[in-house]
């Protein structure tokens, strides 16, 4: 029975730390208000996390794990499924981004706590995120620089910079273009995916000078 216990303790602690880090930011939050509102006491946030930017941490490696593995799986059929095709490729990095966005579970909360990652230039952060997922970007360049021959490495990462912003962006649903009251979250999100990849295609296909 204490295993069940403990997985659900510890992902209470990671919702509430969440949401708060998503309201308040991550030095507006204090670990009294997580443990608070996760109803856990301090030794079991140090029991599971160490410390609160171990904390940090795992609030983003719960939600860029999974999002990494469909990314990369995704990249995989598009390059075997459609070689030489560039808006397959674009598809992968996309649609999981968006699906994650729409993710009733707490995925509205996510999706601020990466606008508060770019506002608090947390150093910390940045370097986990960098460490642990900085090799999905390479693969996606690696994958794109085949087909666009043109580009030299660091213009082509520059566009992916670019295409990274706006997709932040639509994940937030903040825009000009909001749902349709007649059209469901799905098939807005499709709608949503299906624009950015053609901009995104036209974007990175621009001609140099």
């Amino acid at each position: 029975m204490g295993k069940p216990t403990h997985f659900s303790t510890k992902e209470r602690i990671l919702a509430a730390a969440e949401e708060l880090f998503a309201q308040h930011g991550f030095a507006g939050t204090s670990l009294r208000q997580v443990t608070s509102q996760a109803a856990v006491n301090i030794a079991a946030v140090n029991y599971h996390f160490g410390s609160k930017e171990n904390l940090i941490n795992e609030v983003f490696r719960r939600r860029m794990d999974v999002m990494t593995a469909d990314r990369l799986r995704q990249l995989e059929t598009a390059l075997r499924d459609h070689p030489g095709q560039l808006e397959p490729i674009l598809a992968a990095f996309i649609d999981p981004a968006l699906a994650l966005a729409q993710d009733r579970n707490g995925g509205a909360a996510f999706v601020r706590l990466i606008a508060r990652a770019y506002a608090e230039h947390n150093e910390s952060l940045r370097r986990f995120l960098s460490d642990h997922y900085g090799h999905v970007l390479r693969e996606f360049g690696k994958a794109l620089s085949g087909l666009l021959p043109g580009l030299d490495k660091e213009t082509l990462y520059w566009r992916l910079d670019f295409l990274a912003g706006a997709l932040t962006y639509a994940m937030s649903d903040f825009g000009l273009i909001k749902r349709p009251a007649s059209a469901s979250e799905a098939a807005h999100r499709s709608r949503a995916a299906r624009e950015l990849i053609r901009f995104a295609a036209a974007g990175l296909q621009a001609e140099t000078k």
